[in-house]
């Protein structure tokens, strides 16, 4: 433990499972004081995990969203990790669909930073990462069809919060996360079926030989930087990511045990805007 947080509260949405709870961990040993929040508050971690406070919390709910604001205060880490998968093209979206989707997906970090960022700002900035996706982000998937929509929407949004208010000290960024191991995948997958597994977890690749530079071994592949989900507190704690300049971070897949698998072009580290 580095103590890169220390000083930081930070709000974790969506941190019973998955990237959410990882997150909520990663911040917490790095010194952040965590508030984690979920749906199902009896799946959260707690003290013994390092976790400060958890609290139940619905994030298509503004009334309660409010309510938590007013009742914590300011934080200075702010991650939002809620969503949902909806498999399935056009033909199988119904309106109802895309209106659940967009609501969970995209509207509940509406609801979130509008909620915690007043706040932010008047204790003097701080961090917002939410959670994309590459589908959307740096290409298209088969059958995911409102989920790209939805992802493609949270890119869009991360972008226009972190050019409003980056002259009020806030960072506004996303991850876009490969193929993860976690429940909800296990879920997709169990409920699928058949070889539902193939569909969500690429072949092993050979990694490709390390760039070279001025005649030097070393350095980073031609294109970006390969991001590893599990560092996920690297957007709150690299200093020096330019303040006007909202990316999104795209992952390596991470296969069933554990290990990252080179991707190619698509899960590389991709500029989305610059002034």
């Amino acid at each position: 433990m580095s103590n890169r947080l220390s000083g930081k509260r930070a709000l974790v949405t969506a941190a019973a499972a998955g990237i959410g709870r990882a997150c909520a961990i990663a911040f917490a040993r790095e010194g952040a004081t965590v508030v984690a929040t979920d749906l199902d508050e009896d799946a959260l971690l707690t003290a013994a995990d390092g976790i400060a406070e958890r609290a139940r919390l619905d994030v298509r709910d503004t009334a309660a969203i409010a309510a938590l604001a007013r009742r914590i205060g300011p934080v200075q880490i702010l991650l939002n990790a809620a969503g949902f998968v909806h498999h399935g093209t056009i033909l199988e979206c119904s309106e109802n669909d895309w209106d659940e989707s967009f609501d969970l997906n995209v509207k509940s970090m509406h609801r979130v930073i509008g909620a915690f960022l007043p706040a932010m700002i008047a204790a003097g900035g701080g961090s917002i990462v939410n959670i994309a996706s590459s589908v959307a982000a740096t290409k298209a998937a088969p059958n995911r069809y409102v989920y790209a929509a939805t992802k493609g929407a949270v890119v869009a949004l991360t972008k226009a919060v972190a050019i409003d208010f980056i002259t009020k000290g806030i960072r506004c960024n996303c991850i876009c996360p490969g193929t993860i191991d976690t429940p909800s995948l296990a879920g997709r997958i169990q409920a699928l079926g058949g070889n539902a597994r193939e569909m969500f977890i690429a072949p092993s690749a050979p990694r490709p030989p390390r760039h070279t530079r001025g005649g030097r071994r070393g350095g980073r592949p031609p294109g970006g930087r390969r991001e590893q989900l599990h560092d996920r507190g690297e957007l709150l704690r690299r200093r020096r990511l330019h303040a006007v300049e909202p990316e999104a971070f795209a992952t390596t897949a991470r296969s069933s045990d554990g290990r990252s698998r080179w991707q190619p072009e698509p899960y590389q580290r991709l500029p989305l805007a610059r002034c």
